[in-house]
């Protein structure tokens, strides 16, 4: 299926995903940066495959996103990941740069902020990933915000994630949260989780433990005229989590080093976190990966949930809930449809 969204920009579904969508069945879509960046092929191929499987596990069809050939994929092919995960230099792209990466036609690696919008045009009410940009230390003079914190404020997406990382002023990214207007509901835990730690040590705003709450949560959200996303945070197993008195101590002697050696900007995140993990000696390297199929496995749990729910109540006020139905199509061919209609 295809959606021409005004008269430039290209979304392509692919079949399982335009299927489940079409039969009002759960989807979920994930980063395709987890593919390009942070683990070698094929680990990163194994990695993305296991990632879907654990969306599936929970009762969903795995939506990956990516730019590919100037088109906006949502749902690739386990050849298209093979394709994705042996190319090597495939660039970022998060929100600012997804104009230009469509206008060249050539492949990019979404983040959570660009596939957050690739989520919304497509129609798919719920993403999955291990956690999400914040604001960072030190923004009150370096303004250092992550673009995912923007995205949230537009995107009408309900975000599964076992919160941000430790490396970040999670306080500061509460309050934007917050002052955004953004839910933040933690899913049978008390705290919001901190990536790789249980627990960031700030108490969550709101605990739910109901999947068909939070289900109708998401839904009154948006219902109430919101265009934001709705922010699920559920924490990495106890027995896979890392210590948070190490992290923090890590982070504590990483951040003076940076500023000893200079570092600073978009340097800094992968900075940090190569220093978190040689003090933890590779545990969270390790916990990353629990993080990974957890929050996915979680995330389909919950998207077929809010799929049940609608199923009850019949009008969705989910993201893409106004777009045209599609048009049928011979077999083996796409759905053209006219634009969004949003």
């Amino acid at each position: 299926m295809t959606r021409n969204v005004h008269s430039t920009v290209e979304v392509r579904l692919s079949e399982e995903v335009a299927d489940a969508l079409a039969e009002g069945r759960a989807v979920v879509t994930l980063e395709s940066n987890v593919i390009t960046h942070g683990l070698r092929y094929p680990d990163n191929a194994a990695t993305a495959h296991r990632v879907e499987e654990a969306v599936r596990s929970g009762g969903a069809v795995p939506a990956t996103v990516a730019v590919d050939h100037g088109v906006i994929r949502v749902g690739m092919s386990a050849a298209d990941i093979e394709r994705f995960a042996s190319t090597p230099g495939i660039p970022k792209v998060s929100a600012r740069d997804l104009p230009v990466a469509l206008a060249r036609g050539g492949m990019g690696a979404l983040t959570v902020a660009s596939s957050l919008i690739a989520a919304d045009l497509a129609g798919i009410a719920f993403f999955a990933s291990a956690g999400i940009g914040g604001v960072h230390r030190g923004a009150e003079t370096s303004m250092d915000i992550s673009s995912d914190l923007v995205q949230f404020t537009r995107s009408r997406v309900a975000v599964v994630c076992a919160g941000a990382k430790k490396i970040l002023d999670l306080g500061l990214t509460m309050e934007y949260l917050e002052t955004h207007s953004v839910p933040v509901v933690s899913y049978r835990s008390d705290d919001f989780p901190a990536f790789y730690c249980v627990s960031s040590g700030l108490a969550s705003p709101c605990r739910v433990d109901d999947d068909m709450v939070i289900a109708r949560a998401v839904e009154n959200h948006w219902a109430l005229g919101n265009h934001s996303s709705f922010l699920i945070t559920t924490p990495v197993d106890a027995e896979e989590a890392v210590d948070d008195a190490e992290v923090d101590q890590a982070i504590d002697e990483a951040m003076s080093a940076a500023r000893r050696d200079g570092v600073r900007g978009n340097a800094i995140t992968k900075y940090l976190m190569r220093a978190v993990d040689a003090a933890t000696q590779g545990r969270s390297s390790r916990a990353n990966m629990a993080v990974l199929i957890s929050t996915a496995r979680t995330g389909g749990r919950l998207a077929a949930a809010h799929a049940r729910h609608l199923a009850e109540v019949g009008s969705p006020a989910t993201a893409g809930a106004s777009s045209p139905a599609p048009v049928p199509a011979a077999a083996g061919t796409a759905h053209a449809l006219p634009g969004l209609g949003r």
